[in-house]
Protein backbone atom coordinates (compact mmCIF):
# COMPACT_ATOMS: atom_id res chain seq x y z
CA UNK A 1 0.00 0.00 0.00
CA UNK A 2 3.02 2.30 0.36
CA UNK A 3 3.15 2.97 -3.39
CA UNK A 4 -0.56 3.76 -3.51
CA UNK A 5 -0.17 6.11 -0.55
CA UNK A 6 2.62 7.87 -2.44
CA UNK A 7 0.42 8.16 -5.54
CA UNK A 8 -2.52 9.52 -3.50
CA UNK A 9 -0.29 12.13 -1.90
CA UNK A 10 1.15 13.11 -5.28
CA UNK A 11 -2.35 13.62 -6.70
CA UNK A 12 -3.37 15.88 -3.81
CA UNK A 13 -0.13 17.89 -4.01
CA UNK A 14 -0.69 18.32 -7.75
CA UNK A 15 -4.30 19.46 -7.24
CA UNK A 16 -3.68 21.75 -4.26
CA UNK A 17 -0.28 23.07 -5.34
CA UNK A 18 1.07 22.87 -1.81
CA UNK A 19 2.81 20.17 0.22
CA UNK A 20 1.36 21.47 3.50
CA UNK A 21 -2.19 21.71 2.09
CA UNK A 22 -1.98 18.16 0.75
CA UNK A 23 -0.64 16.97 4.10
CA UNK A 24 -3.55 18.57 5.97
CA UNK A 25 -5.98 17.09 3.47
CA UNK A 26 -4.57 13.59 4.05
CA UNK A 27 -4.10 14.03 7.81
CA UNK A 28 -0.35 13.47 7.68
CA UNK A 29 2.60 15.72 8.45
CA UNK A 30 4.24 17.85 5.78
CA UNK A 31 7.43 15.84 6.33
CA UNK A 32 5.63 12.58 5.54
CA UNK A 33 4.05 14.11 2.43
CA UNK A 34 7.44 15.37 1.25
CA UNK A 35 9.00 11.95 1.86
CA UNK A 36 6.29 10.26 -0.17
CA UNK A 37 6.87 12.57 -3.12
CA UNK A 38 10.61 11.98 -2.87
CA UNK A 39 10.10 8.20 -2.84
CA UNK A 40 7.85 8.44 -5.89
CA UNK A 41 10.39 10.57 -7.76
CA UNK A 42 13.15 8.08 -6.90
CA UNK A 43 10.99 5.19 -8.12
CA UNK A 44 10.14 6.94 -11.40
CA UNK A 45 13.59 8.50 -11.74
CA UNK A 46 12.06 11.87 -12.71
CA UNK A 47 11.35 15.16 -11.00
CA UNK A 48 7.60 15.62 -10.60
CA UNK A 49 7.60 19.18 -9.23
CA UNK A 50 9.65 22.34 -9.52
CA UNK A 51 9.95 23.82 -6.02
CA UNK A 52 9.54 27.57 -5.51
CA UNK A 53 9.23 29.55 -2.30
CA UNK A 54 5.46 29.86 -2.72
CA UNK A 55 4.23 26.91 -4.76
CA UNK A 56 5.06 23.53 -6.21
CA UNK A 57 4.71 23.63 -9.98
CA UNK A 58 4.36 20.27 -11.78
CA UNK A 59 6.96 19.44 -14.40
CA UNK A 60 5.97 18.09 -17.80
CA UNK A 61 6.62 14.58 -16.45
CA UNK A 62 4.51 15.43 -13.40
CA UNK A 63 1.56 16.48 -15.54
CA UNK A 64 1.80 13.29 -17.59
CA UNK A 65 1.99 11.14 -14.46
CA UNK A 66 -0.97 12.94 -12.86
CA UNK A 67 -3.42 11.76 -15.52
CA UNK A 68 -2.19 8.19 -15.23
CA UNK A 69 -2.24 8.38 -11.43
CA UNK A 70 -5.89 9.47 -11.45
CA UNK A 71 -6.74 6.45 -13.57
CA UNK A 72 -4.85 4.19 -11.16
CA UNK A 73 -6.72 5.53 -8.13
CA UNK A 74 -10.07 5.37 -9.91
CA UNK A 75 -9.42 1.74 -10.86
CA UNK A 76 -8.52 0.92 -7.25
CA UNK A 77 -11.69 2.63 -6.01
CA UNK A 78 -13.83 0.72 -8.48
CA UNK A 79 -12.13 -2.55 -7.53
CA UNK A 80 -12.82 -1.86 -3.86
CA UNK A 81 -16.44 -1.05 -4.76
CA UNK A 82 -16.75 -4.42 -6.52
CA UNK A 83 -15.43 -6.24 -3.45
CA UNK A 84 -17.70 -4.27 -1.10
CA UNK A 85 -20.75 -5.10 -3.20
CA UNK A 86 -19.93 -8.81 -3.02
CA UNK A 87 -19.06 -8.94 0.69
CA UNK A 88 -21.84 -6.51 1.71
CA UNK A 89 -19.42 -4.85 4.14
CA UNK A 90 -18.81 -1.32 2.81
CA UNK A 91 -15.93 0.33 4.59
CA UNK A 92 -13.56 3.26 4.28
CA UNK A 93 -13.70 7.03 4.54
CA UNK A 94 -16.09 9.39 2.80
CA UNK A 95 -15.32 13.07 2.24
CA UNK A 96 -18.58 15.00 1.97
CA UNK A 97 -19.44 18.70 1.70
CA UNK A 98 -22.65 20.66 2.26
CA UNK A 99 -23.82 24.27 2.64
CA UNK A 100 -23.64 25.56 6.19
CA UNK A 101 -27.38 25.87 6.79
CA UNK A 102 -28.26 22.45 5.40
CA UNK A 103 -25.22 20.83 6.99
CA UNK A 104 -25.76 22.22 10.49
CA UNK A 105 -29.51 21.65 10.61
CA UNK A 106 -30.01 18.33 8.81
CA UNK A 107 -26.88 16.50 7.64
CA UNK A 108 -24.59 16.82 10.69
CA UNK A 109 -27.28 15.65 13.16
CA UNK A 110 -27.91 12.60 10.94
CA UNK A 111 -24.24 11.54 10.63
CA UNK A 112 -24.09 9.67 13.99
CA UNK A 113 -27.13 7.61 12.99
CA UNK A 114 -25.46 6.66 9.72
CA UNK A 115 -22.27 5.73 11.55
CA UNK A 116 -24.26 3.55 13.92
CA UNK A 117 -25.86 1.75 10.97
CA UNK A 118 -22.54 1.40 9.08
CA UNK A 119 -19.76 1.34 11.70
CA UNK A 120 -16.98 0.60 9.17
CA UNK A 121 -17.57 3.87 7.27
CA UNK A 122 -15.98 7.09 8.56
CA UNK A 123 -17.34 10.49 7.54
CA UNK A 124 -15.30 13.65 6.96
CA UNK A 125 -17.88 16.43 6.70
CA UNK A 126 -16.96 19.87 5.37
CA UNK A 127 -19.44 22.74 5.65
CA UNK A 128 -19.10 25.82 3.48
CA UNK A 129 -21.37 28.21 1.60
CA UNK A 130 -18.82 28.76 -1.17
CA UNK A 131 -18.66 26.82 -4.42
CA UNK A 132 -16.59 23.64 -4.11
CA UNK A 133 -14.56 21.70 -6.67
CA UNK A 134 -15.07 18.01 -5.92
CA UNK A 135 -11.91 16.84 -7.69
CA UNK A 136 -9.62 19.58 -6.41
CA UNK A 137 -10.82 19.17 -2.83
CA UNK A 138 -10.91 15.37 -2.77
CA UNK A 139 -14.65 15.10 -2.17
CA UNK A 140 -16.72 11.98 -2.79
CA UNK A 141 -20.03 13.86 -2.72
CA UNK A 142 -21.36 17.37 -2.20
CA UNK A 143 -24.85 18.61 -1.41
CA UNK A 144 -25.58 21.90 -3.17
CA UNK A 145 -28.30 24.52 -3.46
CA UNK A 146 -28.56 25.69 -7.06
CA UNK A 147 -27.34 24.38 -10.38
CA UNK A 148 -23.88 22.75 -10.73
CA UNK A 149 -21.29 24.45 -12.89
CA UNK A 150 -19.41 21.23 -13.72
CA UNK A 151 -21.38 19.19 -16.26
CA UNK A 152 -19.03 16.19 -15.91
CA UNK A 153 -20.41 15.39 -12.44
CA UNK A 154 -23.40 13.21 -11.75
CA UNK A 155 -26.29 14.94 -10.06
CA UNK A 156 -29.14 13.53 -7.99
CA UNK A 157 -31.97 15.95 -7.45
CA UNK A 158 -33.41 15.83 -3.93
CA UNK A 159 -36.05 18.56 -3.82
CA UNK A 160 -37.03 22.06 -4.86
CA UNK A 161 -36.54 24.16 -1.74
CA UNK A 162 -38.99 26.93 -1.00
CA UNK A 163 -37.28 30.28 -0.36
CA UNK A 164 -38.47 33.42 1.37
CA UNK A 165 -37.58 37.10 1.56
CA UNK A 166 -37.80 38.23 5.16
CA UNK A 167 -36.74 40.92 7.62
CA UNK A 168 -37.11 41.76 11.29
CA UNK A 169 -40.16 43.76 12.44
CA UNK A 170 -37.84 46.49 13.73
CA UNK A 171 -36.33 46.93 10.27
CA UNK A 172 -39.76 47.06 8.61
CA UNK A 173 -41.01 49.57 11.18
CA UNK A 174 -38.04 51.78 10.38
CA UNK A 175 -37.84 51.36 6.58
CA UNK A 176 -41.35 50.17 5.67
CA UNK A 177 -42.48 47.09 3.75
CA UNK A 178 -41.22 46.90 0.14
CA UNK A 179 -44.30 47.15 -2.08
CA UNK A 180 -42.84 45.75 -5.33
CA UNK A 181 -39.69 44.07 -6.64
CA UNK A 182 -38.53 47.47 -7.92
CA UNK A 183 -38.41 48.83 -4.37
CA UNK A 184 -35.46 46.47 -3.69
CA UNK A 185 -33.29 48.05 -6.38
CA UNK A 186 -32.64 51.50 -4.97
CA UNK A 187 -31.57 52.90 -1.63
CA UNK A 188 -34.95 52.41 0.03
CA UNK A 189 -33.98 48.99 1.33
CA UNK A 190 -30.84 47.15 2.44
CA UNK A 191 -30.42 43.67 0.96
CA UNK A 192 -28.13 41.23 2.76
CA UNK A 193 -26.15 39.12 0.33
CA UNK A 194 -24.09 35.94 0.36
CA UNK A 195 -20.69 36.74 -1.14
CA UNK A 196 -17.75 34.40 -1.71
CA UNK A 197 -14.84 34.38 -4.21
CA UNK A 198 -16.23 33.90 -7.69
CA UNK A 199 -19.82 34.65 -6.69
CA UNK A 200 -21.99 36.13 -9.46
CA UNK A 201 -23.52 39.57 -9.25
CA UNK A 202 -26.52 39.63 -6.98
CA UNK A 203 -29.88 39.09 -8.66
CA UNK A 204 -32.84 37.80 -6.71
CA UNK A 205 -35.18 35.75 -8.96
CA UNK A 206 -38.79 36.53 -8.07
CA UNK A 207 -42.01 34.99 -9.38
CA UNK A 208 -44.30 37.62 -10.89
CA UNK A 209 -47.46 37.56 -12.99
CA UNK A 210 -45.26 38.17 -16.04
CA UNK A 211 -42.89 35.31 -15.20
CA UNK A 212 -39.58 35.11 -13.40
CA UNK A 213 -37.93 38.47 -12.87
CA UNK A 214 -34.31 38.79 -11.78
CA UNK A 215 -33.95 41.86 -9.60
CA UNK A 216 -30.44 43.30 -9.09
CA UNK A 217 -29.92 44.08 -5.41
CA UNK A 218 -27.24 45.55 -3.19
CA UNK A 219 -26.75 46.48 0.43
CA UNK A 220 -24.28 47.57 3.09
CA UNK A 221 -23.37 44.08 4.33
CA UNK A 222 -22.09 40.96 2.59
CA UNK A 223 -20.74 37.71 4.02
CA UNK A 224 -19.74 34.21 2.89
CA UNK A 225 -21.55 32.60 5.86
CA UNK A 226 -25.32 32.20 5.52
CA UNK A 227 -26.01 32.17 9.25
CA UNK A 228 -24.29 35.54 9.60
CA UNK A 229 -26.80 36.98 7.12
CA UNK A 230 -29.63 35.54 9.20
CA UNK A 231 -28.16 37.10 12.35
CA UNK A 232 -27.93 40.48 10.62
CA UNK A 233 -31.54 40.18 9.49
CA UNK A 234 -32.62 39.29 13.04
CA UNK A 235 -30.73 42.36 14.24
CA UNK A 236 -32.84 44.59 11.98
CA UNK A 237 -30.11 45.37 9.43
CA UNK A 238 -31.83 44.40 6.21
CA UNK A 239 -33.81 41.98 4.05
CA UNK A 240 -32.43 38.49 3.43
CA UNK A 241 -33.20 35.79 0.87
CA UNK A 242 -33.08 32.37 2.55
CA UNK A 243 -34.24 28.78 2.06
CA UNK A 244 -37.39 28.49 4.14
CA UNK A 245 -36.02 25.64 6.29
CA UNK A 246 -33.12 27.83 7.48
CA UNK A 247 -35.40 30.52 8.94
CA UNK A 248 -38.63 28.61 9.64
CA UNK A 249 -38.22 28.86 13.42
CA UNK A 250 -37.70 32.64 13.21
CA UNK A 251 -40.72 33.01 10.93
CA UNK A 252 -42.86 30.93 13.30
CA UNK A 253 -41.81 33.04 16.30
CA UNK A 254 -42.29 36.33 14.47
CA UNK A 255 -38.63 37.31 14.84
CA UNK A 256 -38.56 37.50 11.03
CA UNK A 257 -41.47 38.52 8.80
CA UNK A 258 -41.98 37.55 5.13
CA UNK A 259 -41.94 40.39 2.63
CA UNK A 260 -43.12 40.57 -1.00
CA UNK A 261 -45.13 37.39 -0.48
CA UNK A 262 -47.07 38.10 -3.70
CA UNK A 263 -43.83 37.85 -5.68
CA UNK A 264 -41.94 35.15 -3.78
CA UNK A 265 -38.45 33.94 -4.72
CA UNK A 266 -38.11 31.10 -7.19
CA UNK A 267 -37.47 27.80 -5.36
CA UNK A 268 -33.88 26.59 -5.47
CA UNK A 269 -32.86 23.07 -6.42
CA UNK A 270 -31.29 20.98 -3.68
CA UNK A 271 -29.17 18.18 -5.13
CA UNK A 272 -26.23 15.89 -4.46
CA UNK A 273 -23.20 15.81 -6.75
CA UNK A 274 -20.75 12.95 -7.05
CA UNK A 275 -18.00 11.96 -9.44
CA UNK A 276 -18.75 10.08 -12.63
CA UNK A 277 -17.50 6.52 -12.37
CA UNK A 278 -18.46 3.30 -14.13
CA UNK A 279 -19.59 1.93 -10.77
CA UNK A 280 -20.64 4.13 -7.87
CA UNK A 281 -18.83 3.47 -4.62
CA UNK A 282 -21.26 1.47 -2.41
CA UNK A 283 -20.43 3.47 0.72
CA UNK A 284 -21.10 6.73 -1.13
CA UNK A 285 -24.38 5.37 -2.45
CA UNK A 286 -25.41 4.26 1.06
CA UNK A 287 -24.57 7.68 2.53
CA UNK A 288 -26.38 9.60 -0.21
CA UNK A 289 -29.49 7.39 0.04
CA UNK A 290 -29.50 7.78 3.82
CA UNK A 291 -29.16 11.56 3.70
CA UNK A 292 -31.65 12.05 0.88
CA UNK A 293 -34.29 10.32 3.02
CA UNK A 294 -33.42 12.47 6.06
CA UNK A 295 -33.41 15.70 4.04
CA UNK A 296 -36.77 14.99 2.40
CA UNK A 297 -38.26 14.09 5.77
CA UNK A 298 -36.97 17.31 7.32
CA UNK A 299 -38.16 19.48 4.43
CA UNK A 300 -41.63 17.93 4.44
CA UNK A 301 -41.90 18.65 8.16
CA UNK A 302 -40.87 22.28 7.95
CA UNK A 303 -43.08 22.92 4.95
CA UNK A 304 -46.08 22.07 7.10
CA UNK A 305 -45.06 24.40 9.92
CA UNK A 306 -47.30 27.48 10.30
CA UNK A 307 -45.94 30.87 9.30
CA UNK A 308 -47.61 33.95 10.80
CA UNK A 309 -48.91 36.56 8.40
CA UNK A 310 -46.96 39.83 8.32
Amino acid sequence: MAYLDNVRTFVRVFELGSMSAAARDQRISAAVASARIAQLEDHLDVRLFQRTTRRLNPTEQGRLFYHGACKILESVTEAEAEVSSVTHTPRGTLHVAAPLGLGQRIIAPAVPGFKEAYPLIDIRLRLSDRKLDLAAEGLDAAFILGLPEDSTLRIRKIADCRRVLCAAPAYLSRRGHPDSPDSLKGDDHACLNLRYPGAPEFQWPLQTDEGVRRVPVSGPFECDHGDVLTAWALGGHGIVLKPHFEVSEHLASGALVPVLDRTPPVPVQLACLYTHRRRQDPKARLFIDYMVARIREALSGEAAAPTPAP
